[in-house]
């Protein structure tokens, strides 16, 4: 009778599980569908070198031409604000961060300043001196694993290196910084660690001039990323004083494109407290 009895126990338990199968195999393709995303995902991230600001991904992106964040034009908020940067000033020393090949640099140049850069595609800064057929020569930076582009009249520096790496021990110290770009292109994780060298580069007369985007973060993940009010506030307020001087329509049909219904520039002056 036990013997019997556990016969069909068995029976029962093997027909729910056969009956369990189809439920176990959706179960699992939902798993392998969840996981496809998730490396999915990974993969596009990863490929997002812009935002993690991996020199090999700079580079790709030169490589690929993939360089919309290069603009064929001075850039309207620095032609705008200009006396902000300079302040009165002659011949004052700009740092430009992830300058690229920006038209900005020869354009402030040409006004007396010089100009010193940093970037970590060495392609970028080929171009720029071809482009505008500046002579200079190309030496070696050992304490930067990295070289320096430097004009003939000495009046563009560009620095071909690891930003993070770059310090005021290898070019001194600012008058004027123009950050357009750069903030809201690195890793948001590393926005302290750049607010931190931002800060050390910066003269007692620093005139900070930085560029930032709002919109809807929402709808895009950027780069150029989203960089509030209160993050700028977080990030220089302890040791500057910040001035929201101007904001303007930055509405491109590209931006339509990324699902954005809006986006706006926004230009800050950041000045050391006294």
């Amino acid at each position: 009778m036990i013997l019997r009895r556990f016969s069909s126990f068995k029976k029962l338990l093997s027909l729910k599980f056969v009956q369990s199968l189809p439920m176990l195999q959706q179960t699992q393709i939902k798993a392998y569908h969840w996981q496809d995303k998730t490396e999915n995902q990974k993969t596009s991230d990863a490929s997002n070198k812009f935002t993690e600001l991996d020199p090999e991904g700079w580079n790709e992106r030169w490589k690929n031409r993939n360089i919309g964040f290069h603009k064929d034009h001075i850039n309207v908020m620095l032609e705008k604000h200009v006396k902000r940067l300079v302040n009165k000033r002659e011949n004052i020393k700009v740092f430009i961060p992830l300058c690229g090949k920006s038209l900005d640099m020869k354009w402030l140049a040409d006004q007396g300043h010089t100009i010193v850069g940093v970037d970590c595609a060495e392609v970028a800064f080929k171009e720029f001196f071809e482009e505008h057929s500046l002579e200079h020569t190309v030496e070696p930076v050992e304490n930067l694993s990295g070289k320096v582009y430097t004009s003939k009249d000495k009046k563009i520096m560009l620095y071909c290196c690891d930003f993070y790496k770059f310090s005021r021990e290898t070019a001194g110290q600012f008058n004027g910084i123009w950050d357009r770009g750069s903030l809201v292109a690195i890793n948001r994780q590393d926005r302290q660690k750049y607010s931190t060298l931002m800060k050390s580069l910066m003269a007692p007369d620093c005139q900070y001039l930085l560029d930032t985007y709002d919109y809807n973060e929402e709808l895009w993940p950027g780069p150029p990323h989203y960089v509030s009010v209160e993050q700028i506030q977080s990030l220089y307020g302890g040791d500057c004083d910040i001035e929201d001087v101007d904001t303007m329509d930055a509405m491109e049909e590209k931006h339509k494109k990324w699902g954005l219904d809006y986006i706006n520039e926004r230009l800050h002056v950041i000045t050391l407290k006294k």
